[in-house]
């Protein structure tokens, strides 16, 4: 089944998706390996790849995080998301990952990249029993994701809800008014609802990372590295599952998808800070 979609443009969508700018979504994809990119995203994506060899073994082990944090919370019972910073999908997305434990599992979609809307139909396609959307939306407006028709048509916010921000933070410069996005957002939800977050810190590369941070502020993409005691602070009054706060790949890591990353990785290698926790 699929639920509706934002269509509104105020310009058609082929002139609003750039192709002589670096993108940090198809970036992403480039260093995922997929094929969404431009040559442009090519270039800026070696040049991280120069400064910090690890790019594509950091943003692997981020996205495994994604996938064994939500089969963990659709085992715990939970069965609606909230996926804000979307990015362009890649196979299996977030609601194939909920759907394989909990066929009935319910997932809202949010990003504001044209790019995304591009291939957001790949997003809609949901098991009989459950229910997917999109929101062509902006984090930095969370009472318009949180007032979307689409939102109302497929998740009950009177039951608990997970509101997934995996490698978005990081592109929110102000940490208070990141801080603010996730409190206006998570406020809204019930007790038993959880917090899914990944964010990029310099401390496990005090070399490597800072040059990361610089290639994309250079390229017109805004990375704020954090500590991991300031990404702890988005968890507080909330019960962190175990292990707590640890690099990606170090949360809850199984057969399923440490076979995808080369053996022996280290903290630095993955450079992203990960946890979940839940309101009680």
């Amino acid at each position: 089944m699929s639920e509706g979609r934002d269509v509104e443009q105020d310009a058609p969508l082929s002139t609003r998706i750039r192709q002589d700018v670096p993108h940090s979504a198809r970036m992403y994809d480039y260093f995922l390996g997929g094929k969404d990119h431009y040559a442009v995203d090519r270039e800026a994506a070696e040049r991280v790849l120069v400064v910090f060899p690890n790019m594509r073994t950091a943003v692997q082990a981020n996205r495994a995080f994604m996938r064994r944090s939500t089969r963990a919370l659709a085992r715990l019972g939970l069965r609606q998301w909230l996926d804000i910073g979307t990015g362009i999908p890649t196979s299996p997305n977030l609601h194939e990952v909920a759907q394989s434990v909990a066929p009935d599992a319910r997932v809202v979609y949010v990003d504001n990249d044209p790019v995304v809307l591009a291939h957001s139909r790949a997003l809609m396609t949901s098991t009989p029993e459950g229910r997917t959307a999109y929101i062509h939306g902006d984090v930095h407006d969370p009472e318009a994701i949180l007032a979307a028709p689409q939102l109302a048509r497929t998740l009950d916010l009177g039951q608990p809800v997970v509101l997934s921000m995996v490698a978005l933070l990081h592109f929110v410069p102000d940490i208070r008014e990141a801080r603010s996005i996730v409190d206006r957002l998570f406020t809204k939800l019930p007790t038993g609802s959880a917090l899914v977050l990944s964010h990029a810190t310099a401390e496990l590369d005090v070399e490597g990372a800072p040059k990361v941070q610089e290639i994309y502020n250079q390229v017109g993409t805004t990375l704020q590295l954090r500590s991991r005691t300031e990404f702890a602070t988005f968890f507080e009054g909330l019960e962190l599952l175990d292990p707590g706060i640890v690099t990606a790949h170090r949360w809850r890591p199984d057969d399923t998808d440490t076979d995808r990353l080369p053996a022996g990785v280290t903290d630095a290698q993955v450079s992203f800070y990960a946890g979940v926790g839940v309101k009680r």
